[in-house]
């Protein structure tokens, strides 16, 4: 029997008063309802099916490179209404596991308990017990471990009302069952929609048990509906990527100032201080120390790297026992080579800098190859852009570069040369050669500052 997985994601979202889709706005950096989907990805081969409204466009748009079923809604009747949408592309052979697009943080281990139990029983629903049930459907049980039927809270009475157990909107139903609840629903009810979970009474009174499947952790089941929501899965989501790194071995000053919008693979003995987000892909090598107030995205960092406070690391491989910061910015397409210092106030722009080699201090360094052993010293330019084309500069191994130098490209200057401080340098330097252009330093006695009148 195959599994096929609907995402409900029509809904307009007005209480995010946002222009965005609200299944679009981001968690940890990924599109809420991207979290979704790979947990489809996980459960099922075939293409999920994604239910939208008038905000389809935004959503293919967003989600162009995945394989998705789209189904329109075109108006929104209720979680009912919408699944009824997806019927004349449902086989009839096949559990169908129904998602929500704004639930985006239950665990593959959850589903496939549900799953399961639909496949036992022919309908299964998930579960949560919560503290403060307000807004949710409640369970009415019919007796262990099955539900005799859901109750909305706006058509529920007083002492339903206070029952804890609530549904997470979240079930799967054997096709055939699905199709023939979907039939007799009406809309008699407060807010005059199909209710989805109206199918369990309807299924009950066909003689069908609805298995009851509670998350073990109800923050698995946490909606989202407006922008408070939106902050606290956030959180609970970082809170699980930062647990999984604790488990791993990774040393987190404070999980609670750790932002992951990305993927984060850590080699053993990592530190991470307060602070710190990583974005895209990021790899960090054994024994690396990630100072406080740091940003990285899409980085491979390798063994013993230390990364100083307040830096900014983008689309840049850095190579072993590197050190960087504090105040340092490495632009995309940087590779630094082993033993590299990166100082402060210091900015590296596609530019490859090998084993050894200093840049400590205020300098920019643009499209550039530097060799082997370089000194920069303080406040060196790389002047790369001559207002309508970049050009590279190549500093060769052993070179010396003095403070305050300007080099001006396209520029070669071959290995073991010496450039004085306060150069600017603007032709190729063959090897071995000291490098020094000064105005000739004047001294006038007696001279005195003008002074307002």
């Amino acid at each position: 029997m195959s599994l096929l997985v609907v995402i409900l994601a029509a809904g307009h979202g007005k209480r995010m008063c946002s222009d965005l889709p609200k299944v679009l706005h981001p968690l940890a950096g990924k599109p809420m309802l991207e979290h979704v989907l790979r947990v489809a990805d996980s459960l099922s081969e075939r293409p999920p099916i994604v239910v939208h409204g008038h905000s389809g466009p935004s959503l293919f748009e967003a989600l162009v490179n995945r394989e998705i079923n789209w189904v329109e809604q075109s108006r929104q009747l209720g979680t009912g209404h919408a699944v009824e949408q997806v019927l004349p592309h449902v086989e009839t052979d096949s559990i169908v596991l129904i998602l929500c697009g704004d639930v985006p943080l239950l665990k593959i281990s959850s589903l496939k308990k549900l799953v399961a139990a639909a496949i036992k029983t022919g309908f299964a629903v998930l579960t949560a017990n919560v503290p403060n049930p307000h807004g949710y459907g409640r369970i009415i049980q019919s007796g262990a471990d099955l539900i005799e039927r859901i109750v909305e809270e706006k058509d529920a009475s007083d002492a339903e009302t206070k029952i804890t157990e609530v549904s997470t909107g979240i079930m799967a139903v054997r096709a055939e069952h699905l199709k023939s609840c979907i039939s007799r629903l009406d809309n008699d009810n407060a807010q005059s929609e199909y209710y989805l979970t109206d199918c369990v009474a309807l299924a009950v009174a066909d003689g069908i048990n609805v298995a009851n499947v509670p998350v073990s952790d109800p923050d698995e089941a946490s909606g989202v509906n407006d922008r408070r929501d939106l902050a606290r899965v956030e959180r609970l989501y970082q809170n699980r990527l930062a647990n999984d790194l604790m488990d791993a071995g990774v040393t987190l000053v404070d999980p609670q100032r750790l932002d992951i919008r990305g993927d984060v693979d850590c080699g053993r003995d990592v530190f991470i201080d307060i602070n710190v987000v990583f974005q895209g892909r990021v790899r960090l090598g054994n024994n690396v120390n990630v100072g406080p107030n740091n940003i990285i995205i899409d980085c491979g960092i390798g063994n013993n790297v230390s990364i100083l406070s307040n830096c900014v690391l983008e689309s840049a491989d850095i190579g072993d026992r590197c050190r960087i910061g504090p105040f340092s910015r490495v632009r995309p397409n940087s590779v630094l080579g082993n033993d590299v210092r990166i100082g402060n106030f210091v900015e590296i722009k596609e530019s490859n800098i090998a084993s050894g080699s200093k840049v400590n201090h205020l300098s920019y360094v643009g499209d550039s190859e530097i060799g082997n052993r370089v000194n920069v010293g303080a406040g060196v330019i790389t002047c790369n852009y001559d207002g309508a084309n970049k050009h590279k500069t190549i500093i060769e191994d052993d070179v010396f570069v003095g403070s305050n130098t300007e080099i001006v490209a396209p520029i070669t200057i071959k290995k073991g040369v010496t450039i004085g401080a306060g150069t600017t340098v603007t032709e190729d330097v063959e090897s071995d050669r000291l490098v020094i252009s000064r105005a000739r330093q004047k001294s006038v006695p007696g001279w005195r500052r003008p002074k307002k009148n």
